[in-house]
C-alpha cells in the first residue's frame, strides 16, 4: 500500500475511532484508534523522513494511549440482559433487513425475488403491528414508525411487480409454442469427473455441494422467522462441553452485532478449541486483507451488500464458500454459537465486542469437519480451504527436507512483501521444561505477520492465536542485549511498552526460529501463473497392486507438454504440479493412512511401467497431506514433454483426486492413454510346477520346459501389451517368439514380480510366449495379461 493511502487510511481509522468514543461505543473506538497506529507504523516504515516531517506521526502515541486507556474501562464489561434488543426490536431489525434486500433486487431487474421479499416484508409487518402494544421506548416505537410509513410503498410496487411478471409470463407462453430451448452440446466436466466432484459433496454425513456465485449469490437469506440450520447443531468438544450452558444467538449476546467492523489480524482470537491452524490461518488471511485490500476473507461470506461486502443477517442464515475435494463448495449454517453460564463464547472470536466473522467462519469450517470435536489439522489444509492457493509444506528439519534457510528466506521476505504468499510455522514436540523457559507451545501454530532483513539480522514477527504467550528468547520484549535503538526504530517496536500488553505477538530471530520450529507452511498466489488445467478423476482400488514398489502399469498417468513460445530463445519456465486427495470422511481425516506421491519422470510422455526405468526426474517421499506439491523450474526453446505418474503407499481402498497444473508458460496435460481395446484384453492363470520351472535361458537344458503359449494374430498392423505377473520374490521374464521368422525377443533382465513388454505393427500369423524365473525349480502361479488393438487365439502347447 502506498504513502499516501496509508495516511489516508489512518485519517479515516482516526475519525471513525473518535466518533465511536464519543458515544460511548468503546470496543470499536479500540479497534478503530489501533488501525490508525498501525497504519502510521507502516507509513513510517515507507518514508521515515516524509510522515516525521508532515506532523501526522505524533499522533501515534495519542491513540494508542486513549486506546488502552479505554481497555482499562472496559476490563471487566460484559453485556448484561438489560442493554440487549426487545423481542420487539429485533423484529424490526429483521423487517428492516428484508426490505433493504427486496430494494437491492429491485434495483438490480430480480422481479421475481423482489416480488417474494416485497410480500415477506408486509406480511412481517402486519406480525409486529398486531403486538404494538408490547413497544416500551420511545426508540422502538420511532422504529415502528418508520417501517409503517415504508409498507405502502412496498405494498404498491409489489402489486407493480405482479402485474408486470404476469404480462411477461403471457409473452411467453406464446413464444414457447415456437421456440425450442437450446441443446446443451458439451459441459466442462466430463461425467467421469463430475461423478468424482458428486463423491466429494457427501462429507462427514452431510452434502456440500459446488457453489457457483452467479447463482449461488442469489441465496434466499431473509425470513420471517429466524433461520435454523436443518442439520442440527454442531458437536462439542470436551472443552466445551464441560463450560457450556446453551446455544445462543448474537442478538441475545451483544446490544449491537456486526458481521465485520474492519477486518484485522489483531483481533483473531482462538479459545477453547483445538484448531490452532485455523485460527492462524485466519489471522494471516485478515492481514493479507487489510494490507493489500484484497477480499480473500470477507469475500467467503455471505450475505452481501451491493459493495460485495458481508453483512449481519438478524435472520440468522448465513453461507460460507469453502474450496473443498476439488472445487469451491457452499457451507450454509445458522448463527447459533456455543455459550458458558456468563454468556461468554465458548468458540474462537474476535476480541471486538460483537463482531462475528470469526466465529462464524470457524463454525462452517467445523460444520465440514464434523463438529468443535474435529482432530485437527495443519495451515497447508485449512488455507487452501478458505483461498483455493497452492499449498507447500517446507520442512525445517529431516532427511528429505528440502529446506535451504538463505534461499527460503529471501523467498519468504520477498514474496510476503509482495502480496504473494500467505505463511504460518508450526512447533514440534517441545518438553514441559522448554515450553516454560521459551514461551512456546509444543505441536502449536503461529501466524507470520511479518518477514524482516536489518542489517545481518532476520526477523520474523510471530501471533499465537491464543492471542497471549510470546516468545521470551532473543528479540523477546525481555530482551535487553539485542534491541539497539536503530532496531527498534526500523521496526517501530517498543519492547517496553509490548511487556505491559500481552497480545501473542513477538519478534524471533531466523535462527532461533529454525532451532525451536519444525515447518513452514506456505500458501501461493495462483495468480503468479498464468496458465492452469485441472483433472478430477477416481483411482479405484482394484487397479494395480497393493503396493507399487515394482508395477506402476495401472497407476494413473499424464502427459505434460511444456510449449514456449515460437521462435523464442531458451527461457526459463516455472510449473507445479498440486495433487489433492478427496477427503469425505472424519476418521480418514484423523487418521490419513493414505500416503500419496505424484512422480515426474523425463519421458517423452510415454507410459511408465517400471518405478525406476527410467530414474524418476522429481520423487518426493509418500505423505499422508491431502496435498502433494511438486514444482518444476526448467530452461527450454522446444517443448518439453514428462510423464507424471500418481502414485500410493499400500493402497487401501479407491482414492478421488484432482491434479492441478500451473505455469508460467503454455502447456498441455491430458491422461495418457493405451490404443488396445478392452474387447480384446485376456488374463491366463498359469504356474511353473515340477519340470515346468525350467528357469532364464541361462538354464540351457531346462529353460524350454517352461510353460509355452502359442497366440494367433489374424490381423496384421496389430499392436500387443504383455504383462507377467508372478511372486515378488521371484526375478520374472518372458520370451516372445515369432514363429514364421523364427525371431526373438525378450523382456531382457528379468525383474522382481512383474515384466511388461509392448510391441507395435506385428503381422498376422503365430507367435509364442515363454514365461520363465530366474533360476529353475523357482515353483508357483504366475498370470499373463495380455492387451490388443485386435482379436487373437491363444492356447497352451
Amino acid at each position: 500500500m502506498s504513502f499516501n493511502k496509508l495516511i489516508e487510511l489512518a485519517k479515516d481509522h482516526a475519525r471513525r475511532a473518535v466518533e465511536f468514543d464519543a458515544k460511548n461505543r468503546y470496543e470499536q473506538a479500540i479497534f478503530y484508534y489501533m488501525e490508525a497506529s498501525q497504519c502510521l507504523i507502516d507509513a513510517r516504515q515507507l518514508e521515515p523522513g516524509l510522515i516525521e516531517s508532515s506532523g501526522v506521526y505524533s499522533k501515534l502515541n495519542q491513540y494508542i494511549s486513549r486506546a488502552e486507556t479505554l481497555k482499562i474501562l472496559l476490563n471487566s464489561e460484559k453485556a448484561s440482559p438489560d442493554s440487549l434488543k426487545s423481542e420487539i426490536e429485533k423484529d424490526l431489525d429483521k423487517c428492516y433487513c428484508m426490505l433493504e434486500e427486496a430494494l437491492d433486487e429491485d434495483s438490480d431487474g430480480n422481479m421475481k425475488e423482489a416480488l417474494e421479499l416485497y410480500k415477506n416484508v408486509v406480511d412481517f409487518y402486519l406480525k409486529i403491528k398486531q403486538r404494538t402494544d408490547r413497544i416500551n421506548n420511545e426508540h422502538e416505537q420511532n422504529l415502528f414508525n418508520k417501517l409503517h410509513k415504508n409498507i405502502p410503498s412496498a405494498l404498491e410496487r409489489a402489486e407493480q411487480i405482479n402485474a408486470s411478471i404476469k404480462q411477461v409470463d403471457n409473452s411467453n407462453r406464446l413464444l414457447t409454442q415456437k421456440i425450442e430451448p437450446p441443446k446443451i452440446i458439451s459441459s466442462s466436466f466430463t461425467k467421469d469427473e463430475i461423478d468424482v466432484l458428486r463423491h466429494g459433496s457427501f462429507i462427514n454425513g452431510r452434502d456440500y455441494v459446488p457453489f457457483f456465485p452467479e447463482i449461488d449469490s442469489k441465496e434466499k437469506f431473509f425470513f420471517s422467522v429466524p433461520f435454523s440450520d436443518k442439520d442440527g447443531r454442531l458437536a462439542l468438544s470436551s472443552s466445551q462441553k464441560s463450560n457450556f450452558s446453551r446455544w445462543s444467538r448474537p442478538d441475545e449476546l451483544f446490544e449491537n452485532p456486526t458481521l465485520m467492523f474492519s477486518i484485522s489480524c489483531f483481533s483473531v482470537k482462538q479459545t477453547c478449541i483445538s484448531d490452532c491452524s485455523f485460527v492462524a490461518s485466519l489471522t494471516v488471511c485478515a492481514q493479507y486483507e487489510r494490507k493489500f485490500n484484497k477480499k480473500i476473507l470477507s469475500g467467503i461470506i455471505y450475505p452481501q451488500n451491493k459493495k460485495a461486502e458481508p453483512i449481519y443477517n438478524p435472520c440468522g442464515k448465513y453461507m460460507i464458500s469453502l474450496t473443498l475435494n476439488g472445487c469451491a463448495r457452499k457451507v450454509i449454517i445458522d448463527d447459533y454459537l456455543p455459550v458458558d453460564n456468563y454468556s461468554g463464547l465458548l468458540c474462537s472470536r474476535s476480541t471486538n465486542h460483537g463482531e462475528l466473522w470469526v466465529s462464524l467462519l470457524e463454525k462452517a469450517y467445523m460444520k465440514v469437519m464434523g463438529g468443535y470435536d474435529f482432530p485437527g489439522s495443519n495451515s497447508n489444509i485449512d488455507l487452501h480451504a478458505l483461498t483455493n492457493w497452492i499449498p507447500e509444506r517446507l520442512a525445517i528439519h529431516g532427511d528429505h527436507t528440502e529446506f535451504n534457510p538463505s534461499a527460503d528466506f529471501d523467498r519468504m521476505f520477498e514474496r510476503l512483501h509482495s502480496g504473494d504468499v500467505l505463511i504460518t510455522v508450526a512447533t514440534g514436540f517441545i518438553s514441559k521444561d522448554d515450553e516454560s523457559r521459551t514461551g512456546l507451545v509444543a505441536t502449536h501454530a503461529y501466524a507470520v505477520l511479518d518477514v524482516r532483513r536489518f542489517k545481518n539480522k532476520r526477523l520474523f514477527q510471530l501471533k499465537n492465536p491464543w492471542s497471549h504467550l510470546r516468545w521470551k528468547g532473543n528479540f523477546s520484549e525481555y530482551d535487553v542485549t539485542n534491541w539497539t535503538r536503530e532496531l527498534k526504530e526500523a521496526l517501530n517496536y517498543d519492547p517496553k511498552l509490548a511487556i505491559n500488553v500481552d497480545n501473542g505477538i513477538f519478534w524471533i530471530d531466523f535462527e532461533s526460529l529454525m532451532k525451536f520450529f519444525d515447518v513452514f507452511y506456505l500458501s501461493w498466489n495462483p495468480s503468479l501463473f498464468s496458465f492452469t488445467s485441472c483433472f478430477h478423476r477416481k483411482w479405484s482400488v482394484s487397479e494395480g497392486p497393493i503396493k507399487d514398489r515394482y508395477n506402476l502399469s495401472e497407476n494413473p498417468q499424464y502427459v505434460l507438454k511444456i510449449k514456449p513460445s515460437a521462435g523464442s530463445k531458451k527461457s526459463k519456465f516455472t510449473t507445479w504440479l498440486l495433487l489433492t486427495r478427496h477427503i469425505t470422511d472424519k476418521a480418514d481425516f484423523a487418521e490419513n493412512k493414505e500416503y500419496i506421491a505424484l512422480v515426474v519422470y523425463k519421458n517423452d510422455g510415454k507410459r511408465v511401467y517400471y518405478p525406476m526405468e527410467p530414474a524418476p526426474y522429481k520423487e518426493g517421499v509418500r505423505i499422508n497431506s491431502p496435498h502433494y506439491l511438486v514444482k518444476l523450474v526448467d530452461e527450454c526453446s522446444d517443448p518439453m514433454v514428462y510423464t507424471l505418474v500418481i502414485a500410493q503407499y499400500e493402497k487401501s481402498k479407491s482414492i478421488y483426486y484432482t491434479l492441478r497444473a500451473y505455469s508460467t508458460v503454455p502447456f498441455s496435460l491430458n491422461e495418457i492413454t493405451e490404443p488396445y481395446n478392452k474387447k480384446y484384453w485376456k488374463r491366463i492363470s498359469g504356474k511353473w510346477e515340477g519340470m515346468s520351472a525350467g528357469g532364464c535361458s541361462n538354464n540351457r537344458q531346462t529353460h524350454m520346459n517352461n510353460p509355452t503359449y502359442e497366440m494367433k494374430l489374424i490381423n496384421s498392423n496389430v499392436a500387443l501389451k504383455i504383462e507377467l505377473k508372478g511372486p515378488q520374490q521371484y526375478s520374472v521374464g518372458f520370451d516372445f517368439i515369432n514363429v514364421n521368422t523364427n525371431q526373438e525377443k525378450s523382456t531382457g533382465d528379468l525383474r522382481k514380480g512383474y515384466c511388461v513388454m509392448t510391441l507395435d505393427n506385428l503381422v498376422s500369423g503365430n507367435y509364442r510366449i515363454r514365461p520363465c524365473t530366474f533360476l529353475a525349480n523357482q515353483e508357483g502361479p504366475f498370470i499373463l495379461e495380455i492387451s490388443s488393438t485386435h482379436d487373437f487365439k491363444i492356447n497352451l502347447i
